[in-house]
């Protein structure tokens, strides 16, 4: 759908239709939908599940009109605009190709294809439709982490020296629930690297710049885990231990350690490093892109570090009641596709960004197999 004939043009709201809203709960019902109800300009319309009846039993729960058991049926209708995949990753690449195939804009969780090809092939097919397209990289349009890039961009530290930055991964711990087995196997590319580090790397760029040179190490300690529900001990088939250094192009040396499971002190600590001050910013957990952070700086000559509330600007007051939920940073995230669609901008992540992040792991996947 062209910027011409979006919605956004006339004035009128943007119906959705969301792939993946199941009675059951899950990402799509916790986020997506209280996200979109919360904000002026959506209207859901529709959603699909995996069969007929499971589509129903959602439609009456969440009071969604038009209810569809595949995702070919919701991309088609005449009343949906932006469809939106919310599924396990592995089956992201057949829903957006659906959508795209129906000519329609679209939203994809995060990672976008299992790989590099499935990623470049979907980015190529949105392109040469003219469609345009989003990907819940969602840290980037956390306020914080905006608040964060400007302070750096205004010269809050002065020349960046260096950034050091440590996360737990919480779900490649000891313990998995038994919906989130397929996390444990990387042809699903849904891995530490991928979502937690993933989401925080794409951050940790988008304030900072790209990668120059790179480096890693992929290491995975604990070669089984058991699962919550059955007590069952299974392989551990991905890493659990993520370390990337390197240096950015504008010679910014990086330090980034993932940890899977928990920690019992810190779980995530991101410090920026200048020649005039020093900014840390703190989190509950390594999931940056759920955006419950706290930022603290110092510069000059002050010693010790303060924080720095979040300025009202950066603020969308229809979410300001949910700062701790899960709605939070996605609601940023669709304010952020209603203003690309008015304005003609790219401030949300499209498929061809969604490339090129993917493009950045392989380099650390191929960086750490050589050491």
């Amino acid at each position: 759908m062209s910027l011409a004939s979006s919605p956004v043009a006339s004035g009128s709201s943007i119906g959705v239709g969301i792939i993946g809203l199941s009675a059951s709960g899950g990402w799509a019902a916790a986020s997506h939908l209280p996200a979109l109800r919360a904000l002026d300009g959506f209207d859901v319309r529709a959603l699909s599940t995996s069969n007929p009846e499971s589509a129903r039993r959602a439609g009456e729960q969440y009071g969604v009109p038009l209810a569809f058991g595949s995702a070919k049926e919701l991309a088609e209708s005449p009343d949906v605009d932006l469809v939106v995949v919310s599924v396990k990753a592995p089956d992201h690449y057949a829903n957006v190709m659906a959508a795209l195939n129906a000519g329609k804009m679209v939203l994809s969780e995060w990672p976008l294809g299992k790989n590099a090809a499935e990623t470049k092939e979907l980015a190529e097919t949105a392109q040469a439709k003219g469609i345009r397209t989003f990907v819940g990289l969602q840290a980037r349009t956390a306020p914080h982490v905006r608040y964060l890039r400007d302070l750096i961009a205004d010269g809050y530290v002065g020349d960046v020296l260096s950034t050091t930055l440590v996360g737990s991964g919480g779900a490649f711990g000891d313990t998995v629930d038994q919906s989130a087995l397929y996390l444990l196997d990387p042809a699903n590319g849904a891995t530490m690297l991928t979502i937690p580090f993933g989401h925080t790397i794409d951050a940790l760029t988008m304030v900072l710049g790209e990668f120059a040179d790179i480096d890693a190490t992929a290491v995975t300690r604990r070669t089984t885990v058991r699962v919550a529900q059955t007590g069952e001990e299974v392989a551990m088939r991905t890493a659990d231990q993520i370390v990337v250094h390197g240096v950015l192009e504008s010679g910014t040396v990086v330090s980034a350690h993932y940890r899977g499971g928990l920690s019992r002190g810190t779980n995530f600590l991101w410090e920026i490093n200048g020649t005039q001050g020093d900014i840390q910013i703190t989190g509950p957990t390594g999931h940056l892109q759920m955006g419950q952070v706290t930022l603290r700086g110092v510069r000059g000559e002050n010693s010790e570090l303060a924080e720095l509330p979040l300025p009202t600007a950066y603020e969308l007051p229809a979410l300001a009641d949910a700062r701790t939920s899960r709605a939070y940073t996605v609601g940023h995230a669709y304010a952020g596709i209603r203003e690309d669609l008015a304005q003609g901008t790219h401030r949300v992540a499209d498929f061809t960004h969604a490339h090129r992040r993917q493009q950045l792991f392989d380099r650390i996947e191929d960086a750490a197999k050589r050491n």
